[in-house]
């Protein structure tokens, strides 16, 4: 009896120890596998992670034991160029390091653009900012520059609202 009592303990306090914290990720550009598979790969450089990626939805579902590895893995997906709300007021997306000044060229790189339809998103979001003339973003490109008379932050807002993002290229 004293023994069936300690591992029920035993197994209680493992299970407890190992309970995981969640978080979700909402409005996340993923319009196709590649998007997907995308996501999956960033999340994998992050050990003690598991995410769940619903394309129609939108969302990433993060878990891990800590809320560290969370945070690690939601960094991994914004440096590939994922963007997303989260559930978790606590977990924070990256900033793009952009200021709120009007530029007339801006460099932007590790934006995720693995297909036409992540291209054209980049450009309608492009296209909501007041005073963007044009852009060279296109398929596979690390890199491209946004010209006209614009806010460097409002570019980036943007694509994060499109559920994309990047940051200001040195």
């Amino acid at each position: 009896m004293k023994l069936r009592l300690a591992l029920s303990l035993f197994t209680l306090t493992a299970a407890l120890a190992v309970q995981a914290d969640e978080i979700k990720l909402s409005g996340v550009h993923l319009c196709c596998g590649s998007c997907v598979k995308g996501v999956e790969k960033a999340a994998a450089k992050v050990g003690g992670a598991s995410v769940t990626v619903d394309k129609d939805a939108g969302t990433v579902t993060i878990s891990a034991s800590k809320k560290e590895t969370i945070q690690e893995t939601v960094n991994a997906l914004v440096h590939a160029g994922y963007y997303g709300k989260s559930s978790d007021g606590s977990i924070k997306l990256a900033d793009s390091g952009a200021k709120d000044a009007k530029v007339a060229s801006l460099k932007v790189e590790g934006v995720h653009l693995c297909c036409g339809k992540c291209v054209t998103a980049v450009q309608n979001a492009l296209s909501k900012v007041p005073g963007v003339k044009g852009n060279t973003a296109e398929k596979n490109a690390k890199t491209f520059e946004v010209t006209g008379d614009f806010s460097a932050k409002a570019v980036f807002s943007a694509l994060q609202d499109a559920g994309l993002t990047g940051s200001v290229a040195k």
